[in-house]
């Protein structure tokens, strides 16, 4: 019998003797978050705030995903169903050159949690802290990086039938066809009033990602395909084969915030085993349930 205690929250460093805060959950999940400024690590969830992409003067996906955050020792209750003891409360709070580049106060509350059942689970809340009277907008997403084991065998379900925006034609306004999304080329869309719940199918490793999300009316997806993977310089050249990003989002209505106001948006994710290449999984039950 092992005596090794177990810790549901441990801090250490990482790479680069970086501050890294591991969680842990009694049946083995774990989930790790490192940072490095100022460039954005690629991969796991970078959080996209105060601006997504290019819609609006600052640096794409906007400055909250290269700050250190600082641990939260007094955090406000969150209100969740879990009775996890592996979550880490963190806050951001404007630095006097991000004023310059954003002048508006605010508070970024961050909660991460890993559920009994080994689901990640984020909670963001964003306050107005402004004493100036004056509200601020901005937009977000939970930019989240899947691993699957081929591009060409995977699919979305849940966003079918529904108008998107796409990122590659001057976001023109479309409405998507088929009974599901499937990839065979670069795909970059903002899929607009989409449901609380989305399915990701790899069907190669017999596995369902399944998002659920409050807060985030709209969803991301994208994968560079080949030519940009092999212009990013942190991307490999046949990475974009084994990855997808489907992102919980605000985008299209910005979320505005007046002093004292605050804003939560929640994203859980959870992975189930599926046999759906064989015909045993019906999606819409994975969608359906709880």
């Amino acid at each position: 019998m092992s005596t090794e205690k177990f810790l549901p929250v441990e801090f250490c460093k990482g790479n680069n003797g970086l501050d890294k805060v591991v969680l842990r959950e009694s049946r083995g999940s774990s989930a790790e978050a490192t940072f490095k400024p100022p460039k954005a690590i690629r991969g796991g969830i970078p959080i996209c705030f105060p601006q997504f992409a290019s819609l609006g003067s600052l640096e794409s996906h906007g400055f909250a995903r290269n700050r250190f955050w600082s641990i939260d020792t007094d955090p406000p209750a969150f209100p969740t169903n879990s009775s996890s003891k592996a979550y880490i409360d963190l806050i951001l709070r404007p630095s006097e050159e991000d004023l310059k580049i954003w002048p508006h106060s605010f508070e970024f509350r961050l909660r991460v949690a890993l559920t009994p059942g080994g689901d990640l689970m984020l909670i963001s809340r964003v306050r107005n802290t402004s004493t100036d009277g004056k509200p601020f907008s901005f937009t977000f997403a939970y930019h989240t990086y899947f691993s699957v084991s081929d591009i060409s065998e995977v699919r979305v379900e849940g966003l079918e039938t529904l108008d998107y925006l796409d990122n590659l034609q001057n976001k023109e306004r479309f409405t998507e066809q088929g009974d599901a999304i499937t990839f065979e080329s670069e795909v970059d869309k903002i899929y607009l009033s989409t449901p609380t719940k989305i399915a990701i199918l790899d069907h190669e490793k017999k596995r369902t990602f399944v998002i659920r999300k409050d807060g985030l009316p709209d969803a991301v997806v994208w994968n560079p395909w080949d030519k940009k993977a092999k212009a990013m310089a942190d991307f490999g050249d046949d990475e974009y084969k084994h990855m997808l990003c489907v992102e919980a989002a605000a985008v299209e209505k910005p979320i505005t915030l007046k002093p004292g106001e605050e804003w939560k948006g929640r994203l859980e994710l959870s992975g189930v085993p599926s046999s759906y290449c064989s015909g045993q999984l019906d999606p819409q039950k994975v969608l359906s349930s709880s």
